[in-house]
């Protein structure tokens, strides 16, 4: 009896315990060695972001392009969330793709990268500036973090491109309670939702279409079997499993005494 009842209380702890493929990211990751990165991603212009224009020329005057400047003729938005409430000063895209540039006029961005709207602006800028130099940025562009990390919120993007692993240091890391094997992701595109998953315990998450970030999309990392069973053993199944197994060894522990 007594060995029966040190198995049931073994069996009780092994269903709360974690796995070493629950917990390691990048499972196998010396297979990636030498291989191409097959992804060359580049966000694209979407309604309702707001685009930060430099204009600057190496080969004449800075008074030149002065009127390329925004020098409040562009508009601006109110970022909302995680602390980042400054005003975001730059071209708002409105609803049919366009913005309003100096000089130039209306400009259609949408579902253009940064890099096509850099080379647009320049050929259109040439025709009164030698040689212009366009930097673009996104400066609205921001995912928003829920569940199990260490500090979920509303996370700002600098640079207008951001990886899964580097989101999860942005936000600390997937906490203890953490389901890194099964991390969700909505995303919204020309007004359609799409939702996507994605291991960060594998190495196969470096070819996924969710691998980079879009502006607004929402990753929710679930909590782990364990975590739903420390908020209630009746939660599920296993949890009832469980509590049935640890009523049954503390029973038969007592009458073996």
């Amino acid at each position: 009896m007594k060995k029966i009842s040190i198995l049931l209380f073994c069996t009780t702890l092994l269903i709360g315990c974690a796995t070493k493929d629950e917990i390691v990211y990048f499972e196998n990751v010396k297979s990636l060695e030498g291989k191409k990165n097959i992804l060359n991603y580049e966000p694209v212009i979407e309604p309702n972001d707001v685009l930060r224009i430099n204009v600057s020329s190496s080969s004449v005057n800075e008074e030149i392009v002065k009127p390329f400047q925004m020098q409040g003729q562009g508009q601006s938005q109110q970022s909302g969330g995680g602390g980042q409430g400054s005003s975001l000063s730059g071209y708002l895209v409105d609803p049919e793709g366009n913005i309003n540039f100096p000089v130039i006029g209306q400009l259609h961005v949408k579902g253009l990268t940064r890099g096509e709207i850099r080379k647009k602006l320049e050929k259109e800028i040439e025709a009164y500036v030698k040689d212009p130099i366009v930097d673009v940025r996104i400066v609205n562009f921001s995912v928003t973090v829920l569940g199990e990390v260490n500090s979920p919120g509303r996370i700002q993007i600098s640079d207008g491109r951001v990886s899964m692993p580097e989101l999860i240091a942005m936000v600390g890391d997937i906490s203890y309670d953490g389901k890194r094997e099964n991390i969700t992701i909505i995303r919204e595109q020309n007004g359609v939702k799409s939702v996507g998953t994605i291991d960060m315990t594998e190495t196969n998450l470096f070819n996924s279409p969710y691998f980079y970030l879009k502006q607004n999309d929402i990753v929710y990392v679930e909590p782990s079997y364990r975590a739903v069973k420390s908020a209630g053993f009746f939660t599920s199944y296993q949890g009832i499993i469980s509590l049935g197994t640890t009523v049954i060894g503390l029973y038969l522990l007592i009458n073996s005494l």
